[in-house]
């Protein structure tokens, strides 16, 4: 289990497919909803949400396994054993919290702690030959302490602007055989976990159209983080692994007081981020400027949400989002590492109001349908890796 600070979303690409239980329930859907905008959501609407407190926890199942088939090629290349390995780390526990103070009737000031997302694999085999090692695999976590400013502009329109402190830590293990394609050996592998800061913002707008309609946007640009050191001969640019840069627009349409229906488009911006778009370069010397990465391309995200309130201080929600596939079948070899190759989440949600002072209790559901990529071996044509993954998430939140 990985307690507190260590994590394993692997969700839209590695961002989470939501943030807090509210929105999860909605399968992160609500960029034009400010009901649920307090744990990383649309800045803009911090101002409508009123004082408010919350905590949460989430229990993350992620499930991820490689097979490799066919007979490797002799030497010199760079066979794989056949069959099937499973990473070991399979349940992880994440907290978030939150607060919501009003400066004037129509001013608000936010504090949130929240992980965006990252990547973990611990397969207990030397998958790459590793002499040194018994386990395959990396630890990419990241935090983000957010400071919203939010502000109505009339009765129908809000901006918001979220300062974000950044940190992230990063470890990989098991890659000792690579050492010969590395600029940096003694920086590549095994050197316990490794820290990066950065400092970045994030811009909302919200409009309401009609009675019924509302609009959102929100875009947060690239976040430049101080290079991993300690791993200069694995990442592109010397241990570079910024932040990509992402927006959402959307809409909520509010039928009655009872129901609404939400949608969202997303898109994160992998390319910004070399050590995660560049395609496996067996020409170029890893921890190089063009250095190979994992190949990941940008992807579009569309997500749909419907909520219910049933009136009696019961709330139900439900929603979906699909997003590109993000690993090309050419980038499968890395990609063992970080198989972050889910496409389709199904969510429910519901909230339970407790008397009427403010206080609820939320919990959230999401399933991450079966993914898998195939394709095969750029080091051994011989063979053909398959990546595959599926995940359960579930998340208990309180608001008072």
């Amino acid at each position: 289990m990985g307690l507190l600070s260590t994590f394993g979303w692997a969700t839209n690409g590695y961002f989470g497919v939501g943030y807090g239980a509210q929105n999860k329930g909605l399968a992160g859907t609500g960029v034009a909803w400010f009901k649920y905008a307090l744990m990383n959501g649309n800045p803009a609407g911090h101002v409508f949400l009123g004082k408010q407190y919350q905590i949460g926890v989430g229990f993350f199942n992620p499930n991820r396994q490689y097979t490799v088939t066919g007979s490797p090629s002799p030497q010199p290349a760079f066979g794989l054993m056949p069959g099937t390995e499973k990473s070991d780390s399979k349940l992880f526990l994440m907290p978030s919290m939150g607060a919501n103070w009003m400066l004037n009737s129509k001013s608000s000031l936010s504090a949130t702690l929240f992980g965006n997302g990252g990547m973990n694999t611990d397969y207990p085999t030397a998958t790459f030959h590793d002499a040194n090692s018994s386990t395959t695999g990396v630890d990419l976590g990241q935090m983000f302490l957010g400071i919203t400013y939010s502000r109505m502009l009339g009765e129908k329109h809000s901006f918001g602007i979220t300062a974000l402190g950044t940190f992230q830590y990063f470890e990989a293990k098991g890659l000792g055989m690579f050492a010969m394609m590395s600029s940096s050996p003694e920086k590549l592998t095994g050197n316990g976990h490794d820290n990066s800061y950065g400092f970045g913002v994030k811009l909302g707008y919200m409009g309401r159209l009609t009675d019924a309609l509302t609009i959102g946007a929100a875009y947060q640009p690239k976040i430049n983080m101080r290079e991993f050191d300690e791993y200069a001969g694995l990442f592109a640019e010397q241990g570079d692994f910024d932040i990509p840069s992402n927006f959402t627009v959307g809409l909520a349409f509010q039928f009655n007081e009872k129901l609404a229906v939400v949608a969202d488009f997303k898109r994160i911006n992998y390319s910004d981020v070399a050590s995660v778009s560049n395609p496996m370069n067996l020409m170029v010397m890893l921890g190089a400027d063009n250095g190979s990465g994992f190949g990941w391309k940008d992807i579009n995200i569309y997500k749909v949400g419907v909520e219910y309130d049933q009136g009696n201080s019961w709330t139900f929600r439900g929603g979906f989002s699909h997003n590109d596939q993000p690993v090309p079948e050419s980038e499968v070899l890395f990609n063992i590492l970080a198989p972050g190759i889910i496409e389709n989440h199904i969510s429910l949600g519901c909230s339970k109001a407790l008397g009427e002072s403010g206080k609820a209790l939320h919990l959230a559901m999401v399933y991450a349908m079966p993914a898998s990529v195939k394709g095969t071996n750029p080091m051994d044509p011989a063979l053909t890796i398959e990546l595959e993954m599926n995940q359960f998430e579930f998340e208990i939140a309180f608001t008072f």
